[in-house]
């Protein structure tokens, strides 16, 4: 089996696999949305990664590495995780893609 970085050619600093949350008030509709926005953003910037949608109460028991959501939700929660990218577009992948890589290559997780 393939690592997906060597594949891509993209260099993941991180030595396994980020942990994501895609956070909304009730963590279905919205946060499904941007579930399978952030797998594409990642995918494409060649990042392995588990991305599970979830509401806010919940996520807030959770220790991800990355968790993406509204400004109204992520303000609450900023101290969760070490990256933590408010969007405004649910279905931006170009946008998204763009933050995370800012953010993950700042981490170091991503050169």
């Amino acid at each position: 089996m393939t690592d997906i970085t060597e594949e891509r050619g993209t260099d993941m600093a991180l030595d396994r696999q980020l942990e994501v949350l895609a956070v909304c008030g009730v963590g279905m509709g919205t946060s499904l949305m941007l579930k399978m926005t952030a797998e594409d953003a990642l995918r494409s910037l060649g990042v392995e990664a588990r991305v599970e949608n979830t509401d806010l109460s919940t996520a807030r028991g959770m220790s991800p590495d990355v968790v993406i959501g509204q400004g109204m939700h992520t303000g609450e929660i900023a101290d969760l995780a070490p990256v933590v990218i408010t969007i405004s577009d649910f279905l931006d992948k170009d946008g998204l893609e763009a933050q995370l890589r800012e953010r993950l290559t700042a981490q170091g997780w991503l050169s």
